[in-house]
């Protein structure tokens, strides 16, 4: 017989805070996350009954404020997973992370559900399973791995034997004079819509040579940044992408003859730049100029929780 989940009391409170991230870094597709440091922050607290969701910033005037919130589906997967339940929720959410635009809004939106439902279940879930759970709204796991961990992230996708897929993440060290400028343009892009002009098959020899940069990429974001430029080259899906982002990759080839390990920020339209040297300012005010908004970023490490019991004692995990 099933355990019934035990009900959490009314009162107690979780706040999360959870990196933003960008995705294949050039060769790495589908595979390759990098936790950045802009963050939204969710609040969650139980309640005696029914949801309330709260918005403020990126996407208040566009997203859901009810069950179907990304947030709040998270949410209720990850009590259900830690066998816990509560009666009414009141969620919180301060978004800075912008949205569609290739920094992994959706991905932490996903990731903070789970963290917090994990908090207030106090630590049920491992780091397997909150990356198998936040990975489950993207479909693949490179964003979310990055928002459960933090850091830079390799994950695959392998059998279950459940008929699910299995989502799995280890983390990279990344060599700390790394930093990221994110070129973020002003209109959105969908991850479905830009994914509809990539190819079934690709040539050998471009598998073969993102294959090689993959590896590459390993080793210049752990030791060796002066590798930058090589690791993040891609055959496989910036190319084809041109087509429905043409100003994106402009600046990805703008930047890249500038110097600048640039490339496309998971499906865009956001082009991130690596490197320990910063971007000129006349690049950023050229690029500001054609209606880019250039954000210097540091790696981001692991979410930060917070949990306040219901007579309102507090503890960080």
């Amino acid at each position: 017989m099933a355990t019934a989940p035990r009900e959490l009391p009314v009162g107690r409170r979780a706040t999360v805070t959870v990196p933003g991230s960008s995705a294949n870094l050039g060769p790495g597709f589908d595979t390759v996350g990098l936790a950045l440091d802009i963050t939204d922050t969710v609040a969650v607290e139980v309640t005696a009954s029914g949801l309330e969701v709260l918005i403020d910033g990126e996407g208040a005037d566009d997203l859901p404020r009810d069950e179907s919130h990304l947030v709040v589906r998270a949410l209720r997967a990850g009590l259900e997973a830690a066998g816990v339940s509560a009666p009414g929720l009141r969620v919180e959410c301060r978004n800075v992370i912008p949205q569609s635009r290739g920094l992994g809004s959706s991905a932490a939106a996903a990731a903070a559900g789970v963290l917090a439902a994990n908090a207030l279940s106090g630590g049920a879930l491992d780091e397997a399973a909150l990356v198998q759970l936040a990975s489950a709204f993207e479909g693949h796991p490179d964003n979310a791995a990055a928002s459960v961990l933090g850091g830079a992230v390799v994950s695959w996708t392998a059998e279950s034997g459940r008929g699910e897929p299995a989502f799995r993440a280890v983390s990279l060290p990344v060599d700390p004079a790394i930093a990221a400028t994110a070129f973020v343009p002003g209109f959105h892009a969908s991850t479905k819509a830009v994914r509809r002009v990539l190819p079934e098959t690709v040539p050998r020899a471009d598998a073969v040579f993102n294959v090689s940069r993959s590896a590459l990429l390993a080793v210049a974001l752990q030791s060796r940044p002066d590798l930058l430029m090589e690791a993040t080259r891609d055959r496989l899906h910036q190319g084809y992408r041109a087509e429905v982002l043409p100003l994106s990759l402009a600046w990805v080839r703008r930047l890249r003859e500038a110097g600048h390990a640039a490339y496309l920020s998971g499906a865009g339209p956001t082009v991130l730049a690596l490197g320990t040297e910063p971007v000129e300012d006349s690049l950023v005010e050229e690029a500001r100029g054609a209606g880019f908004s250039v954000k210097r970023l540091a790696v981001a490490g692991a979410p930060t929780a917070r949990v306040e019991a219901a007579d309102g004692a507090a503890q960080r995990g």
